[in-house]
C-alpha cells in the first residue's frame, strides 16, 4: 500500500541541494526510481512503498548533513553516500582534524601546535582562556570551535561578545544609532562567521537568535545556558565586567575567553579584568589556559616581526622603570639612613 511522505528541506544552499537546472535532485531521485518524489517550496514530497520512504528519508537526511558540514555537494558526493552506510560516512568524518568547513570548500582548522592545544583544551574543558597577540588564531580558532560544536547540535547557540572600548577613536562621535556606533567593533566576530558559514546562514540565525553578537554590557543579568559564549578582545573588560561575565555561564555552556594583554585599552588606573582573572584562575580545576606567542602567528610574516620588536621594546622599557624605581628607593634609604 502507497503512502506519502512530506520532508521539510532545512536551510541549506538550495542550489547546492538542487544544482543548475536541478541535475543534482534529478541525480538523487534517479536512485528511487519505485517513488514519486516531488519538490515543492521547502518541502519534498514522495510517494510509494513505505519501506522505500524510509530509505529515501534515511539518504536525504544524510545529504542534508552533507550540505550543512561541508558547505557544498557534489555528484560524486552523491554518488557516494547512495551506496555506503550512513553511519560509516558520519564515522569518517568524526576521524577528521577540519574544525569547519566554510564555503567554497575552505578548511578551518588548528595551524599551529598551541591552537592545537586550544582546542583539545576547549573539549576538555568548559571554560578555557586564549592569551597572545593579535594574529595568533585566537579568535578565528575559537568562532570555528564554536560553529562546530553548533553544527554538531552540542549546543543551541553561539554569543560573541566585546568590551565597547575605545582604542584611541570616540565612540560618541561616530554617525548612526547604537548598533551602527557598535558593529565596528564586533566587524572581526562577523568576519569570522562569514568564512565558516555562507552569508545568509549567518544573516538567518542572527535573525533567530541561534547567533548573538552583542556588546558585553549586554550580557548582565543573564544565564546562558546550552550556549558557546566567546569573550573576544577581552584585556580591554574591567575587573567588575570580567566578574559578571564569568558568573553568566549556565548549564551546559562553553565559554572561551581571548585577549592580548599587551593591547590593554583601559583607562591607565584601571586594572584589566583578563589579567586578573587569569591570576585567580590559573590552575583550577576545569578551567584551561593556553597561552599562544607569535610563533603561532598565521598573519603576514611581518607581523611576527612587528610582535617581537615590540616585545623587545616592552621589556627594555620594564627594565628602565624598574631601574628608576629602585634609584628611587635607594635614594629614599639614604636620605632615611642619614636623618
Amino acid at each position: 500500500m502507497e503512502q506519502e511522505k512530506q520532508i521539510p528541506i532545512p536551510f541549506v544552499d538550495p542550489l547546492e541541494l538542487f544544482g543548475t537546472n536541478n541535475t543534482k535532485f534529478k541525480l538523487i531521485t534517479s536512485y528511487f526510481p519505485k517513488l514519486k518524489i516531488v519538490a515543492r517550496g521547502s518541502t519534498i514530497k514522495a510517494i510509494g512503498d513505505p519501506r522505500e520512504l524510509e530509505r529515501f528519508e534515511k539518504k536525504l537526511d544524510l545529504i542534508f548533513w552533507h550540505i550543512d558540514k561541508y558547505n557544498r555537494l557534489t555528484e560524486r558526493n552523491i554518488e557516494q553516500m547512495m551506496s555506503a552506510d550512513a553511519e560509516e560516512i558520519r564515522k569518517t568524518a568524526d576521524k577528521e582534524d577540519v574544525l569547519v568547513y566554510g564555503p567554497g570548500g575552505l578548511k578551518v582548522k588548528a595551524r599551529t601546535p598551541n591552537q592545537a592545544r586550544l582546542v583539545k583544551a576547549v573539549e576538555k574543558d568548559d571554560m578555557s582562556f586564549a592569551i597572545g597577540p593579535a594574529g595568533t588564531g585566537k579568535t578565528y580558532t575559537a568562532v570555528a570551535l564554536a560553529v562546530r560544536a553548533l553544527k554538531e547540535k552540542q549546543v543551541r547557540r553561539i554569543i560573541l561578545t566585546r568590551p565597547a572600548v575605545e582604542a584611541g577613536e570616540n565612540l560618541g562621535f561616530l554617525p548612526g544609532d547604537l548598533k551602527e556606533k557598535l558593529d565596528p567593533y564586533l566587524q572581526p566576530l562577523y568576519d569570522a562567521l562569514l568564512d565558516m558559514l555562507p552569508y545568509d546562514k549567518v544573516a538567518d540565525y542572527i535573525d533567530k537568535g541561534v547567533i548573538e553578537v552583542a556588546p558585553l554590557a549586554f550580557m548582565r543579568g543573564r544565564t546562558l545556558d546550552k550556549a558557546f559564549v566567546i569573550l573576544d578582545e577581552a584585556q580591554n573588560a574591567t575587573v567588575a565586567q570580567m566578574r559578571m561575565f564569568l558568573t553568566r555561564m549556565g548549564q551546559q555552556a562553553k565559554f572561551i575567553i581571548t585577549g592580548d594583554v599587551s593591547q590593554v585599552d583601559l583607562p591607565r588606573k584601571q586594572q584589566s579584568g583578563l589579567v586578573k582573572a587569569v591570576q585567580l584562575l590559573d590552575g583550577k580545576e576545569g578551567i584551561s589556559i593556553i597561552r599562544l606567542t607569535g610563533e603561532d602567528v598565521i598573519r603576514h610574516k611581518l607581523v611576527t616581526l612587528v610582535i617581537n620588536a615590540f616585545e623587545v621594546d616592552d621589556a627594555e622599557q620594564q627594565a628602565k622603570r624598574d631601574r628608576i624605581a629602585q634609584e628611587k628607593k635607594d635614594k629614599a634609604g639614604e636620605k632615611h639612613a642619614s636623618a
